[in-house]
């Protein structure tokens, strides 16, 4: 069935500098009522104004239904939103919320070994407490461009000593990704989030681990599918050996209806168009919103969510940008 999620006002109950550039949001209810149940990694979205739609990780304690907190960082090279929250969301203000979803849950592991770039430290935190609450081995390395700009730095060494290593670059350098995920290891889960470079670094390290060892959540496209999205903007539906050419047919089995989505057009598009809701968010292939079971066909997935093994099982896509490598795809919508 189409994905259904919480869709709610919550008021900005506080906003306060946790670092340079950084400030947390406390969001709840008007009504004082609780909030959706959510689990370490998971984000919701924003929608800041009327086209202006965010997502940010959920940082604060699962474990409490009255108040959802995220640390938003403020872009300097943004598309809106992370100044639109800095300079004009304030205390006491109402915003529509949608979410949570989780597609960067915590699995069951003897040792983790979590890796954080900046703003990237935010889906770690609710994880590290789960990881410390059931008596895991873990350890953090985090950095950052300065010790000033990392968001939470103090609570973490102060909560978990001996386990958080701190490399602010200005002090450190760049973290020795080489050093961390040299050495693959049969027992650890490594979750990473972070800017791009750090995530491309990250998976090119860890290509001889176990598979799916390596665990990471974008907020931005990677550049390998955002060049996909771009080829297939230029008519050119077969960027990934085996894709099909051109126009492809959808079938809506909830329907009945078949639609044909042409060269440089997402499915989603099409489906919208015929008259059919789906929820969506980013249109980038990055949230998850527009998840949706796939009955029938092999698609060619162009998104940065889904991992090789849900990738190779073809039984669900993100239909805000990926195709089809066969010529029929039948969809549960």
């Amino acid at each position: 069935m189409p994905v259904t999620e919480a869709e709610l006002d919550v008021k900005v109950a506080g906003k306060e500098p946790v670092a340079d550039g950084v400030v947390l949001l406390s969001l709840v209810r008007p009504d004082g009522g609780p909030l959706p149940a959510w689990t370490p990694g998971a984000h919701l979205d924003l929608l800041l104004a009327p086209g202006l739609v965010r997502q940010y990780s959920l940082c604060g304690d699962p474990g409490d239904s009255s108040v959802f907190q995220v640390a938003v960082l403020r872009e300097r090279d943004g598309r809106g939103g992370s100044a639109y929250v800095h300079d004009r969301l304030a205390e006491g203000d109402t915003v529509r919320m949608r979410g949570p979803r989780n597609r960067f849950g915590l699995d069951e592991s003897p040792r983790y070994l979590f890796v954080a770039g900046g703003i990237g430290i935010t889906p770690l935190l609710p994880m590290i407490e789960e990881a410390a609450r059931r008596g895991s081995d873990w350890r953090l390395v985090y950095g950052g461009r300065t010790r000033a700009s990392m968001a939470f730095a103090d609570r973490l060494t102060r909560d978990h000593p001996g386990r958080v290593e701190l490399c602010p670059q200005d002090e450190t350098g760049l973290l020795d990704l080489d050093a961390l995920l040299g050495d693959p290891r049969t027992d650890t889960l490594v979750y990473c989030c972070g800017p791009e470079p750090l995530l491309a670094a990250a998976q090119e390290r860890c290509a001889s681990w176990p598979k799916g060892a390596l665990r990471f959540e974008r907020f931005v496209p990677s550049a390998r599918n955002d060049a996909a999205r771009n080829d297939a903007a230029r008519n050119d539906a077969a960027t990934a050996e085996g894709a099909a050419e051109g126009a492809f047919e959808v079938e809506l089995a909830l329907t009945g209806t078949t639609l044909t989505v042409p060269p440089g057009r997402s499915i989603l598009e099409v489906v919208e168009e015929a008259g059919v809701a789906v929820l969506s968010s980013c249109r980038e292939g990055t949230c998850g919103t527009c998840e949706t079971a796939v009955l029938a066909g092999v698609p060619d997935h162009r998104d940065d969510l889904l991992t090789e093994e849900e990738r190779e099982a073809g039984d669900i896509m993100f239909i805000c940008v990926s195709r089809a490598r066969s010529e029929r795809l039948v969809l549960e919508l």
